[in-house]
């Protein structure tokens, strides 16, 4: 026990303390309650794709330290996806960078690209370990708020005027996640364009979290930032296998970006792990390649598990903002009759047998999300049906 009167825990993360995943995840234990809430499918990928890991184990690929930036094949996976995908080209060799998931990407870019002081502007809610690194990297978050517009079947938008004056001369960079968790929106062309033009007009960085890239529905589009004007070159993409492959233990996660990004952001990267997942890497590589047929179908049975679950929570009486991407539903409890969604999904085990995370937790503004909570439907339909059934009982 130390003597000095000082925190322990520094204080640019005092304001950090167990995740809500965490506490929400140790409640749906404790409780035997069907845990909606922390975003990981209760099943495996392809077959074929688990068996490449096997495979590179058994044949001693990666079970030493694989290259700093990723093996080759994996790199060259990477690139050629997105060559074939978005016409994007990268060089393998100095515009890939393989990352312990999309978690370290985003940390070791935040680390490298901010100095302490530089604002970063952010879509509100966001993943929650946005603010912790930026924090780490001594910046100020600026958030911008997504909100619900009904005449525009209740999706969450941006308010692009909203983003302009968030910018200062002090914004080193702009965090923009799209497929967007926790809302389920994916930003429209015509939005991801004015964020492209005002990241031109002002000398900006972009980091995009494109992680959800392959989960967009119905007539939604997916634009990766990088492809528009003026944006190749300042624009530090990051993807991530876990979501797409439904491998999301393995934490491959990889940026592609110009040579200069990729070199600075590997200097912070090698001093968080180094590297990691080397067998992983070689089956992920081969998961790039699955024919078209299988990120149709992956997106189809996702759509499928979405319908289930919309379906259960309005007959349970929530509002239901339906996503156009991702696997995450948010809701409104104040059909319910409920305002605080703290309270709400710390008691929903009890009352439902049911576990979801309040959206409040991903702002900074906590009363924009107060009245909002999410479910994640990346699980098998017999458990999201038995969920929606179980919800029943608050309609009751």
């Amino acid at each position: 026990m130390t003597s000095s009167a000082r925190p322990l825990l520094n204080r640019r993360l005092a304001e950090f303390g167990t995740t809500i995943f965490a506490e929400m995840s140790a409640l749906a234990a404790s409780t035997g309650s069907i845990n909606l809430g922390q975003g990981f499918p209760d099943t495996d990928g392809p077959e074929e794709i688990r068996e490449a890991a096997v495979r590179a184990l058994r044949d001693g690929r990666g079970n030493q330290y694989p290259p700093g930036p990723g093996v080759p094949e994996l790199r060259t996976a990477v690139a050629a996806h997105q060559l074939r995908r978005y016409g994007l080209s990268y060089d393998p060799d100095t515009e890939v960078l393989v990352t312990a998931g999309a978690t370290e990407a985003i940390a070791a870019a935040l680390l490298a690209l901010v100095e302490p002081g530089d604002e970063v502007v952010a879509l509100e809610p966001y993943y929650d370990s946005y603010a912790a690194c930026i924090a780490m990297a001594g910046g100020r978050r600026v958030p911008v708020t997504l909100r619900p517009h009904v005449e525009e079947g209740a999706a969450f938008r941006l308010d692009l005027d909203e983003l302009r004056a968030a910018v200062t001369d002090r914004t080193r960079l702009l965090l923009v996640n799209t497929p967007h968790n926790p809302t389920g929106t994916v930003l429209t062309r015509e939005e991801l364009t004015a964020i492209a033009e005002l990241a031109v007009e002002r000398d900006l960085l972009v980091v995009t979290d494109e992680v959800y890239e392959h989960l967009v529905f119905d007539d939604a589009e997916h634009v990766p930032l990088a492809t528009l004007p003026g944006m190749r070159e300042r624009t530090v993409t990051i993807g991530s296998a876990g979501k797409t492959f439904s491998f999301t233990g393995w934490k491959v996660g990889w940026i592609a970006a110009a040579p200069g990004l990729v070199t600075a952001v590997r200097s912070a990267k090698q001093f968080l792990t180094y590297v990691a997942s080397g067998p992983f890497q070689y089956a992920v590589a081969e998961a790039l390649a699955l024919p078209e047929s299988y990120f149709a179908a992956f997106r189809e049975d996702m759509r499928a598990r979405r319908e289930v679950l919309a379906a259960g929570l309005a007959e349970a009486g929530f509002g239901v903002f339906r996503p156009a991407g991702t696997y995450f539903i948010t809701t409104d409890i104040r059909p319910l009759g409920e305002t605080d969604g703290f309270a709400f999904c710390r008691s929903l085990p009890q009352r439902a047998g049911v576990v979801a995370i309040p959206n409040a937790v991903f702002y900074d503004h906590r009363a924009e999300g107060a009245p909002f909570v999410r479910f994640a439907f990346c699980k098998q339909p017999a458990v999201l049906r038995e969920a929606a059934e179980r919800l029943k009982a608050l309609a009751g």
